[in-house]
This record gives C-alpha cells, structure tokens and sequence, in this order.
C-alpha cells in the first residue's frame, strides 16, 4: 500500500536496474525515468543474485521514493553461454543480508524455476532449484513480504509449490504456462506482469519507460484506455 500511495502513477513492478549491461549507464536511465512524460513514478527493481544486493540497496538510498528494492536469487545463474543452474551455494552465503535489509526491500525476487531442457534437465539441478526456490519462499513468508516469480517450462510446478506454502502475494514474470494454469494462479490470487516484447515477439533491452507500451498493447487487447490499464 506505501509503494502505491508514494507512486501515484505507473509502476514497473519488475526491472533489472543493477543488472551489468546498466551499470555504466544507470544515472542516466533512472534520471530520464524520473523526468521524462512516461507516467512511470516508482520502479520495483528485482535482483538475480547475490552480489547485486548491496548495489541495489544504494541505488534505492541514492533514489528514494523511487527505486524500491528486491533481493532473490534467480533459478538460473551466470549470464550468456555461461547460463547455469542455481545451487544452494549460490543463496547461502547471502541469507543474513535479507534479514539485516528487511526494513528496506518490498519483496523477495526474481525467484523461481526455470527447467528449460539445455540448462535444467537433470533431476539432480530442478531438485536444487527446488530447494532454493521453497528456501526463498519460506524467507518471503517469515518477512511478511510478496515474491516476484520467474517459471519458465516449470509454471504448474512453480504454482503448486506456491500454493502448497501457502503463498497468497505473487507476481508472475513473463508468464507463458498454459491458460489453465494461468487461471490456477489467478485462482490463488496471484498478479502477472507483461513486458513490452508482448507486443513486439522479441526481446530487446529494456528501460522502465517502456512499461508504457505494455501498457498501450493490454489496453488494445482489452479494448479498453491506456488510463484504464494504467489505474
């Protein structure tokens, strides 16, 4: 409710800002954020792993009332053709930092699971995926906090593992389950987001002022005003 009532205007629930393409560039993306007639007043920014917690914790201090700050560990670590599947090792040595910054990050994310064939098709890594999911789920509830949820070839699984916890705030990432379980989710009260490659079929880098044209493609969808969309 504080991050609506300080917003007052469009959020993007989910960006990487501390990922490493924007490192170079940062000031200059969240200044023209700020500024410019995007409608886009708070951003939700979400962390992959570890190492980006503290960066994201000054981001959001340098940025008050206008970055609000995310720690999860991602199902998939690494980047590029290095892409790995997550291992406990990969949240242990970061757990203390979600209870000593638990008054400043407004959920835990991007979690999740993610057992695409090439990258996650052992038992052996889609069981330690599981385990640092439900890890991070458990966090979430002792913290009072939602989750912002990554499911790629896993969304049933993923769903039924939040339910099973008793999980009842989710955001659901670029989701691309099928309709019915999509319609489990929203059955548990679960929110999905959208990014703007819906309306394009690509993926491209992307900026938080670009929430507008997800926003533009669900209102033609819907046959209903941006405004609509946007409240």
């Amino acid at each position: 409710e504080e991050l609506k009532i300080m917003a007052g205007g469009i959020i993007d629930c989910h960006c990487h800002l501390s990922a490493s393409e924007f490192t170079q560039m940062i000031n200059s993306v969240l200044f023209r954020q700020d500024i410019d007639n995007s409608g886009v007043k708070a951003l939700v920014a979400v962390t992959e792993g570890g190492t980006e917690f503290e960066n994201i914790i000054q981001l959001s201090k340098r940025y008050p009332g206008f970055v609000f700050p995310c720690f999860g560990i991602h199902p998939l670590q690494g980047s590029g053709q290095n892409l790995q599947s997550v291992k406990i090792q990969d949240l242990d040595p970061f757990l203390h930092l979600f209870q000593k910054y638990k008054d400043d990050i407004v959920a835990v994310g991007e979690i999740g699971l993610d057992f695409t064939p090439w990258l996650a098709n052992t038992k052996e890594e889609q069981d330690e995926q599981m385990k640092v999911f439900i890890k991070q789920l458990e966090l979430s509830k002792e913290l009072d906090l939602p989750v912002n949820v990554h499911s790629r070839s896993a969304a049933k699984v993923a769903i039924t593992t939040m339910k099973e916890l008793g999980i009842t705030r989710a955001l659901l990432h670029n989701f691309a389950g099928k309709p019915s379980v999509a319609m489990e989710a929203v059955q548990a009260g679960f929110c999905f987001s959208f990014p703007p490659a819906v309306s394009r079929n690509e993926q491209v880098r992307n900026e938080p002022g670009n929430v507008t044209i997800s926003c533009e493609y669900i209102a033609k969808v819907k046959g209903i005003s941006s405004d609509a969309v946007s409240d």
